[in-house]
């Protein structure tokens, strides 16, 4: 789905980077070598110091921009947002390496409706490529974010189709409609802020979709967390972040509606992560999410937008039944290989 480089529609690229090092170098190479022009490539550095600096601007065709501290995700795309030229703006991690056709897949899906706001890409794990990291992000009527997808057949998902929201780590915006809801919300640093902006934008009307052509691989979780699934920052972020995505989205009659939903989502994740040892990181999470906010901007409900707001309700509790659809699914894809060493391995013969 190549798009000839003399039609080629504008694009910039934003990257956030803290320590990439390596990463970063392969990420860049792996734009480089799309058959993709007029391309815009900007790396927002995060004060790093282990030479990712140095990678950038061996690159002349990079626009590096640097941040005077590590202030987060958020903070880094929306100056690399604010800088951006062009009228599509593709956002990925460092950590992504894209297949050919990658960016020319992602304009040509975007393109096909002004209401699109975003495309999510099929994301693959770079170190199990057979299996999936993401193909959107999601959100249920629990208060659950989970991506769709993780850990399964990297056959599975060839349909586009809407998502909830796209994941910031391999997507296309449109900047106009960046302008029209404003960008991501810096108060979130890192976790849940590309969920919260892809619900403003239903908010307004917008939709999220999904691209399987454009495919990436993804190393995940490699900043900030150290490549482990979680850790005290992450489930502490994550847990202060949620209680800010609830109460910025749904106004009070909705969260009244949805209390005792919310009330049985948090005592389930609580339990979960009393289990796994991190009860306190997610306990501390929730109180400063509380405590904080008075800082946040709530998106109002008017005349205008309330039947948005009926629309994303009916979402929300459609996706508690996708979300046990795919948990019965994993489930069953390791009952029919329990011999594989790789889970789901038998799921890639053809």
């Amino acid at each position: 789905m190549q798009i000839h480089s003399k039609r080629a529609v504008l694009v910039s690229i934003v990257i956030p980077n803290f320590n990439g090092g390596q990463m970063l170098e392969n990420c860049l190479k792996s734009i480089k070598a799309q058959e993709y022009d007029n391309l815009e490539i900007i790396v927002v550095d995060d004060a790093s110091s282990d030479g990712s600096e140095e990678i950038a601007k061996a690159d002349p065709s990079v626009i590096l921009m640097k941040n005077e501290k590590n202030s987060g995700f958020a903070y880094s795309v929306n100056r690399g947002i604010e800088a951006a030229k062009n009228p599509f703006i593709i956002l990925l991690n460092n950590d992504v390496v894209l297949e050919e056709g990658f960016i020319s897949c992602l304009v040509e899906a975007i393109r096909q409706d002004p209401k699109i706001f975003s495309v999510t890409s099929k994301m693959i794990r770079y170190k199990e490529p057979e299996l999936l990291d993401d193909t959107g992000d999601f959100f249920n009527v629990f208060g659950w974010g989970w991506k769709r997808g993780d850990g399964m057949p990297v056959r599975d998902f060839k349909k586009p189709g809407e998502v909830f929201s796209a994941c910031a780590g391999a997507a296309i915006y449109r900047s106009d409609i960046f302008d029209e809801i404003g960008l991501f919300d810096e108060e979130h640093f890192a976790y849940l802020e590309d969920i919260d902006v892809g619900w403003r934008a239903m908010i307004f009307g917008y939709t999220n979709a999904y691209e399987p052509k454009a495919r990436c691989l993804h190393i995940g979780s490699a900043t900030t967390a150290q490549g482990e699934r979680h850790s005290d920052f992450k489930v502490r972020i994550s847990a202060r972040n949620n209680i800010y995505l609830l109460y910025k989205n749904m106004p009070a009659s909705y969260l009244i509606l949805n209390a005792p939903f919310l009330g049985v989502g948090l005592l389930v994740k609580y339990l979960y992560f009393l289990q796994k040892g991190y009860e306190k990181a997610y306990r501390e999470g929730l109180a400063e999410g509380i405590k904080n906010l008075n800082k946040l901007k709530k998106v109002p409900m008017t005349r205008k937008n309330g039947k948005n707001f009926l629309r994303i309700e009916a979402k929300l509790l459609l996706n508690s039944f996708r979300y046990v659809g795919e948990k019965i699914e994993k489930a069953v894809q390791k009952r029919e290989c329990p011999e594989d060493g790789e889970p789901y391995s038998c799921r890639m013969q053809e």
